[in-house]
């Protein structure tokens, strides 16, 4: 082999090895980075220079904030407003208790932005709500996890901010905008099958609220949803840039949750802000260790030969993100998402725009793939969290999911082939 070949396969043989081995993600990539630097005689310190560049963005700034809104949001007890206020919408319907499930998740998804954050803080509640009801827990588990996928689309999304930051150069508003429509057809497609399967297997009906009960509600809902409003609306309005919108958001949920609703006590807000702040320190050191592994990549011109590889397949633009999406696919299953977005678009989002791939409309693509990722075995965080909550193992959860499945892979087809769905709302915007 040559020295090049050698390189690589040190490179990506190690990082696969130390994965095996269950060696930490931020170590795997960053012991792979420097075993590979110290072969190839590259001098550590461009190796410390790249890690260090990865975090140097403004746009970063936004994923703590983010991280933060969304921990207060949770913890406030605005999550179970939301909840019970998608109640009063949908509730009363056969299958009710699901859809609810899924309106509540587009609501709370425009607000923390993850997709776990989803269902540890939605799904805690909903899950037991629905098995006591008598939904199975395979059931409400394959709802909750596959309805949390949109808080990966609908802004703000943190893997939105990761696959902006691995671009570069690529407006956040932009992306942010671009999942909106993609979003929202995902959890209508998912509420579409929910009623088909309420009235196949006899779901039962959810609780009616009176009129006064349901304005109270949507009163007290309608202070959290205004987060949405900041976020969203800064952005369009051109009064907040994505990351100026992050520590407004931040701010107002303090606010909101501390003196209005009066659920977040001095000490409560302590432990929270103990809370992100591990999150964020694991969230760094993915993004430093993970910037250099994508120099060594791209020294190496791995990039080059994967695209060279899969339009060796088919020049056909069709054949060739039918490629890419099986690949994000396969490996949705066997990586987090938020790893896979920053080593992964370096290498394909070029072949992308080779193809005539908007690198926008790319990035939507791939936040699908990659969420769908969050509901399959073996590495499935959705899918794992969902089944703790639900008491329910994995392999029963995986039937219930089949239908499930085939919705969200309809859904990736659809937003893959018709761009305009992604691009839409950006180019009116513009």
């Amino acid at each position: 082999m040559d020295h090049q070949t050698i390189a690589t396969v040190i490179l990506l043989g190690l990082f696969l090895l130390l994965m095996l081995l269950r060696v930490p993600i931020a170590f795997a990539l960053g012991m792979s980075s420097l075993a590979t630097a110290f072969y190839l005689g590259i001098p550590t310190v461009i190796v410390a220079h790249r890690m260090v560049n990865g975090l140097n963005s403004f746009t970063f700034l936004a994923v703590p904030f983010f991280i933060l809104a969304g921990q207060f949001m949770g913890e406030g007890g605005i999550s179970d407003r939301l909840v019970r206020f998608a109640d009063t919408l949908v509730g009363r319907v056969r299958g009710g208790l699901a859809q609810a499930n899924i309106v509540s998740s587009t609501m709370f998804g425009g607000i923390s932005g993850s997709s776990v954050a989803d269902i540890a803080s939605i799904g805690s509640f909903l899950i037991p709500s629905m098995i006591k009801r008598g939904y199975r827990p395979g059931y409400a588990v394959s709802v909750t996890i596959t309805s949390s996928v949109q808080g990966v689309l609908i802004p703000p999304s943190q893997n939105m901010i990761y696959y902006a930051l691995a671009a570069g150069g690529i407006s956040l508003e932009k992306l942010f905008l671009a999942g909106y429509i993609p979003g929202l057809i995902f959890g209508g497609a998912l509420s579409v099958l929910c009623a088909v399967l309420a009235v196949r297997e006899k779901h039962p009906k959810g609780e009616i609220y009176t009129l006064k009960e349901a304005i109270r509600v949507g009163l007290e809902s309608s202070i959290g949803l205004f987060t949405v409003v900041i976020i969203i609306g800064g952005i369009v309005l051109g009064i907040f840039t994505a990351t100026e919108s992050a520590a407004v958001a931040t701010l107002y949920a303090l606010l909101v949750t501390h003196l209005i609703y009066r659920s977040m006590p001095f000490g409560a807000i302590i432990l929270v802000l103990k809370k992100s702040l591990g999150s964020l320190a694991t969230v760094i050191a993915i993004i430093m260790t993970s910037s250099a592994f994508a120099f060594l990549l791209s020294y190496l011109e791995i990039p080059e030969a994967l695209a060279n590889m899969i339009l060796s397949i088919s020049t056909s633009p069709i054949i060739a993100m039918l490629a890419i999406n099986l690949l994000l696919l396969v490996l949705g299953m066997l990586m987090d998402m938020g790893v896979l977005i920053l080593l992964l678009t370096p290498m394909l989002l070029p072949i992308a725009t080779k193809i005539g791939i908007d690198p926008v409309h790319f990035g939507v693509i791939m936040m699908i793939n990659l969420g769908i990722g969050l509901c399959t075995p073996p590495v499935g965080t959705s899918l794992m969290v969902g089944c703790s909550i639900g008491k329910v193992s994995i392999e029963k959860t995986v039937k219930d999911l089949l239908p499930f499945y085939l919705v969200m892979f309809c859904v990736l087809i659809l937003v893959t082939f018709v761009p305009t769905l992604s691009l839409f709302l950006p180019g009116l915007f513009n």
